[in-house]
């Protein structure tokens, strides 16, 4: 689960971490004071007494296990129920932006992104060790039997599959809606908003963001504990390095310092055209296994698999176990991926936000859910299917290592390839990357979520980023001093609960703002007639002659600044004084780029905003004024967003009624509320 989480490139100085000095924005104290208080309490808990921190972490697993386990197999199937609903309800035509905004990535290069959000360390850590497990130690059933073959790639799929791209996909289109639609931060608490109100600015909100970066902090310290053991072994293999404590606290202080220096230096194009680079090495490695394997036998493996996953669905994803006694087996397994996957739902859910603006909620969902799983089924099934054929030829010593929580069993895997040092070689560095690019990304998130960020393209000051980089690689040494993987999987658990009922309430907010998108379409549709009536008789209605001027002249930002101040401006102000005069409370706002029209009070305000907006002078014809090749817009911006026409040459009536159709269509929605 790990994945490069930055923006990618844009012009101007919102790019990246802001402008780039060392400050950055401010921190988010009332965040950053009680997240950081509380892990480096738990890490000098687990460092100075490790057996005590080992006790009560099982303790506190067993009680959830017991308690809450039911409520995370019940959650993880009401959110995938959830994100599928939401795609296929008249819902999925809303976009994550205003209604005129369009994807900025192509569909090609929005998919290569979120194909290489589902490759991480961990995916070549369980793709072996889990079937194996599964197959050996089934939870039900006869060991190592057929059937017990069938599922155990089958159950692997499962903890990867689609339902935790579910949780991820809630997160990405919560955080994307409310950032780009709504114009909140991006940040958790905004999810809350339409059920919170403002109350999301107090103690209400720094909890839940508070809660988003704990979780967030165990699930990639989760990670980097898998990624640092899985290297550790590797580094054993390659050059004989010993395993244990020393080499794994210098991979940690790797990824710190990789951190550090993409934060200070500005590294972010090298490391993502890095991590490109490891996407292909990753199917090479994937291919490679196939071409040169039992490629006849895992591909009819890959296709049962497939079958077995969609048959066996919809029990496994309600499986409690209630008859019978497996809560060790849940909290290892199903219990801990549950909550790992929410651990992260935050981090990766800001990924897929950044990079899916202007995409619909349908489009969003079809490719969070499909493209990802696909490299999943690809990738588990091929390295899963190896190793249990391995098994079931006799190799029982294989079987030994492949059970291990060190991730032996995969280099132990690849040497029975052709070019087996090269392989191993090449799974090193991927792995290597993808640890990096973990620690780096995460503690990025992590920043973001504590920092009072300027706009939606703002990052972390280095400084914060630095910081929540050392935290959690502090927090992974103490962790696997405790109890190791295990310690860490205990963790996950037990710090995945309060963000499991954030995303309970992100549900109901994310819900209750898309009923009241669909109450302003209905109103739109039933205003539409008084609109166009209004439009058709208005007094002082241009020639047709002066309207066609207009529209094929046009100009540049200083006029188009001129029109605001001295048409649009007292235009909006008489409406808002007439509006004040009737009951209404509402003001005017003027900055040099805009003019804004809102009423105060009530849960749906009102909001008129003319904003300027340049283009490129389009093609089709007309005359620049000023014989520049780019144009200004006064565009109108309503709650929902931009509406897409300009306001650019029309008088201060002809503002004044534009006006009052949207009231009068805010009005007819409110009636709907």
């Amino acid at each position: 689960m790990s994945t490069d989480t930055r923006p990618v490139e844009t012009e101007g100085p919102e790019a990246g971490s802001g402008d780039g000095r060392w400050g950055g924005p401010p921190a988010r104290m009332a965040v950053f004071v009680p997240s950081a208080v509380v892990i480096c309490l738990v890490a000098v808990w687990a460092l100075v007494a490790p057996k005590n921190a080992e006790n009560t972490l099982a303790d506190l697993v067993g009680t959830v296990t017991t308690g809450f386990g039911w409520f995370y197999v019940l959650l993880a199937t009401v959110i995938l129920l959830f994100v599928l609903y939401l795609g296929i309800s008249r819902y999925g035509n809303v976009r994550l932006g205003p209604d005129h905004s369009r994807p900025e990535f192509s569909t090609f290069a929005w998919a290569s992104m979120l194909f290489a959000a589902g490759i991480g360390t961990d995916v070549m850590f369980y793709s072996v060790v889990e079937p194996v497990t599964q197959y050996v130690a089934p939870p039900t059933g006869e060991a190592e039997s057929v059937q017990a073959a069938r599922d155990a790639t089958v159950w692997t799929l499962f903890h990867y599959g689609i339902t935790g791209w579910a949780m991820y996909a809630l997160m990405g289109l919560a955080l994307g809606y409310f950032a780009y639609r709504a114009n909140l931060p991006l940040a958790v608490r905004s999810a809350l908003h339409p059920v919170f109100g403002k109350r999301i600015d107090g103690p209400l909100g720094h909890a839940v963001d508070t809660a988003a970066v704990l979780g967030t902090v165990f699930g990639v310290a989760t990670s980097l504990g898998i990624g640092v053991v899985f290297l550790n072994i590797g580094l054993n293999v390659l050059f004989g390095v010993g395993v244990g404590v020393g080499a794994q606290i210098a991979l940690v202080v790797l990824a710190v310092t990789m951190a550090a220096v993409s934060a200070t230096t500005g590294v972010d194009k090298g490391i993502r055209l890095l991590s490109q680079l490891n996407v292909l090495l990753a199917l090479g490695l994937a291919a490679w296994v196939l071409v040169t394997g039992k490629t006849t036998f895992i591909l009819n493996a890959v296709v049962m698999n497939v079958g077995d996953f969609v048959g066996t669905f919809p029990a496994k994803t309600m499986e409690t176990f209630a008859f019978v006694d497996n809560a060790e087996w849940m909290s290892l397994w199903t219990l801990f991926f549950w909550a790992w996957w929410i651990a992260w739902a935050s981090f990766v859910g800001m990924f897929l936000a950044r990079i899916s603006r202007g995409r619909t909620i349908r489009q969003f969902v079809a490719g969070t859910m499909v493209i990802p799983f696909s490299y999943i089924v690809m990738w588990i099934s091929i390295f899963g299917n190896a190793a249990i054929d391995r098994v079931r030829g006799g190799d029982a010593d294989f079987a030994e290592v492949a059970q291990q929580y060190d991730g032996a069993g995969f280099y132990s895997l690849l040497q029975d390839y052709p070019l087996a040092n090269v392989v191993i070689v090449i799974a090193f560095f991927v792995g290597l990357l993808f640890y990096v690019t973990s620690a780096d990304s995460g503690a990025l998130v992590m920043g973001n979520l504590s920092s009072k960020l300027r706009s939606v393209q703002d990052d972390a000051a280095p400084w914060m980023r630095i910081f929540w980089a050392a935290v959690t690689g502090v927090l992974t040494i103490a962790m696997l001093a405790v109890g190791g993987i295990y310690a860490l999987q205990y963790a996950t658990i037990v710090f995945a609960v309060p963000f499991a009922i954030v995303l309970v309430l992100v549900m109901w907010g994310l819900l209750k703002a898309l009923r009241v998108e669909a109450y302003r379409v209905d109103a739109g549709e039933h205003h539409l007639p008084t609109m166009l009536s209004a439009r058709g008789t208005r007094e002082g209605r241009e020639a047709w002659r002066d309207r066609l001027a207009r529209a094929v002249n046009f100009v540049d930002a200083d006029d188009a600044r001129r029109h605001l101040d001295g048409v649009v401006a007292p235009a909006l102000a008489d409406v808002a004084t007439e509006l004040t005069e009737r009951g209404v409370q509402a003001v005017t706002e003027t900055g040099r780029d805009y003019v804004e029209l809102h009423t105060e009070g009530g849960e749906h305000p009102f909001v008129y905003r003319v904003e300027l907006a340049e283009h490129p002078v389009p093609a089709y014809g007309g005359r620049m004024v000023g014989d520049h090749s780019r144009y200004a817009r006064l565009e109108v911006h309503l709650d929902g967003g931009g509406q897409d026409y300009d306001v650019m040459g029309f008088t201060g009536t002809q503002v004044i009624h534009d006006c009052l159709d949207q009231y009068e269509q805010h009005l007819e929605f409110l009636r709907m509320v």
